[in-house]
C-alpha cells in the first residue's frame, strides 16, 4: 500500500537544504521517493523575489546528486513549490513530501498525494482560459495517480504557475500575441486567478459555463475552498500537488480543511483541528503542536478595505505591498491556534476562498 510521508525542516537561508539532505543520510526518506517540496522563503513574495529561484536551484542542485540525474531532471520528477514571504513571526522552513510502499492495512484510509505537470505556457496562455483548462487536466491526472476518485475527498491542491515578465511580454509581442495584462505585478494575480478556476473547474466548485477569460481576477463569487496557488518566476508551466484522504493508503497522516471567512477567522483553524481530532478549543500543547506537520493556507486582504467593518489600511499602503500584510496578519491567527511559527502561508488568493478569506487546511499525526 502506498504511504505519504510529511517532513518538515527548518531554513537558515533560501539556499540552505542541509534539512532536506540529513533526512536522505539519515534514511528517513530516500531521495527517489520524494515527490513534492513545498518551502517558504524570506523574499517578498512579488515578482522580483529571487529568493524562490535560488531555492528552487539549491534543491534541485542537491537532489541531483541523491537521484544520481541532472538538475534539470530532478525539475522533471519533483515539485518544487517555493512561496516568497514569511513576514510577521512566520518562519522560513520547507516541508517535503514523499511517496513509499508501506505495510497493508486492510480497510485504511490516510493522507494520499498525486502531482502533475501542464505542458509550458506560451506568455499570451498567463491568466487566460488556455491556463484554467489546462490545470484542470492536470488536477485531474494528480487526483488520479493519487486513488482520489471522489472531489470530496480532496482537501488542498497547491499549484506553483508563472507570471509575466517584460521579456517574456515582448516575447509574445514578437509573435504578434497580446498578453492578459503589461503589468507585471497583476499578472500574478492573473496566473493565480486562473490557475485556482481551473482547480475549482476540476472539482466541481464552478461551472464550465460561468468561466471566461473576463471572468479572471473579476468574478469574486467564482472561487474554490481548496486551492493555493503561488506565482513566481522560475517556471513556465503550473506544478500541480494534490492532497486528501484516500482508501488505499496506509500511515498516521490525515489531511482536513476549512475556509477562513476573513483574515482573523480563528475558528476555521480551530475547526480543522478539531476535524484531526485535536481539541476543538485553545491553543495546542506543545505535545499536540507536534503531531500537526503542516498548516498549509491562503491570505488576501477584502476589497472593500473592511474585516467585520472595520477598515484596514492593506490595500493603500504604498510602502509594503498588501499581500504581505495579508500573510503577516493570518500567520498570526494561525500560530496563535497552533502554538508555532512554521506554517506555509501564502499570499494573493484570488479565487481561492471568498473574498477576503481562503482555504486553510492541516496535515496531522493522527495516530501512531
Amino acid at each position: 500500500m502506498p504511504e505519504c510521508l510529511v517532513f518538515r525542516v527548518p531554513t537558515r537561508h533560501p539556499a540552505d537544504v542541509s534539512g532536506v539532505m540529513d533526512l536522505i543520510a539519515a534514511g528517513a526518506v530516500a531521495a527517489d521517493e520524494i515527490v513534492a517540496i513545498f518551502g517558504k522563503t524570506e523574499g517578498n513574495g512579488c515578482v522580483n523575489d529571487f529568493t524562490r529561484q535560488l531555492a528552487v536551484m539549491a534543491l534541485e542542485t542537491a537532489l541531483a546528486g541523491a537521484m544520481a540525474c541532472t538538475p534539470e531532471a530532478v525539475g522533471g520528477r519533483v515539485a518544487l513549490v517555493m512561496s516568497g514571504g514569511t513576514e510577521g513571526g512566520l518562519s522560513p522552513h520547507l516541508l517535503v513530501l514523499a511517496r513509499r510502499d508501506g505495510p497493508a492495512v486492510p480497510g485504511a484510509t490516510a493522507l494520499a498525494i498525486g502531482t502533475a505537470f501542464t505542458a509550458d505556457f506560451r506568455p499570451e496562455e498567463i491568466g487566460r482560459m488556455a491556463q484554467v483548462r489546462a490545470t484542470a487536466a492536470a488536477v485531474a491526472e494528480a487526483m488520479a495517480r493519487a486513488g482520489l476518485d471522489d472531489p470530496e475527498a480532496v482537501h488542498f491542491v497547491q499549484v506553483k504557475c508563472p507570471l509575466l515578465t517584460s521579456a517574456r511580454i515582448q516575447e509574445a509581442a514578437a509573435r504578434g500575441r497580446d498578453v492578459a495584462t503589461h503589468d507585471t505585478y497583476a499578472s500574478m494575480g492573473l496566473t493565480r486567478g486562473a490557475s485556482a478556476l481551473g482547480i475549482a473547474l476540476a472539482l466541481g466548485e464552478v461551472a464550465d459555463e460561468d468561466l471566461a477569460d473576463a471572468a479572471i481576477g473579476a468574478r469574486r463569487d467564482l472561487y474554490s475552498g481548496r486551492a493555493s496557488a503561488s506565482a513566481g518566476i522560475e517556471l513556465m508551466r503550473n506544478e500541480v500537488i494534490v492532497l486528501g484522504n484516500a482508501p488505499g493508503w496506509t500511515g498516521p497522516h490525515a489531511i482536513a480543511h476549512r475556509v477562513m471567512r476573513d483574515g482573523i477567522d480563528f475558528f476555521a483553524v480551530q475547526g480543522v483541528l478539531a476535524d484531526l481530532g485535536f481539541p476543538g478549543s485553545g491553543q495546542l500543547t506543545p505535545e499536540e503542536s507536534e503531531r500537526v506537520v503542516a498548516l498549509l493556507a491562503k491570505a488576501e486582504p477584502s476589497h472593500d478595505g473592511l474585516i467585520r467593518g472595520r477598515r484596514h489600511i492593506m490595500n493603500d499602503d504604498s510602502d509594503i505591498n498588501a499581500t504581505r500584510h495579508a500573510r503577516a496578519l493570518v500567520g498570526g491567527v494561525a500560530a496563535a491556534a497552533i502554538g508555532r511559527t512554521d506554517l506555509f502561508v501564502s499570499g494573493g488568493a484570488e479565487h481561492q476562498g471568498p473574498d477576503g478569506g481562503g482555504p486553510v487546511a492541516i496535515i496531522a499525526r493522527v495516530r501512531d
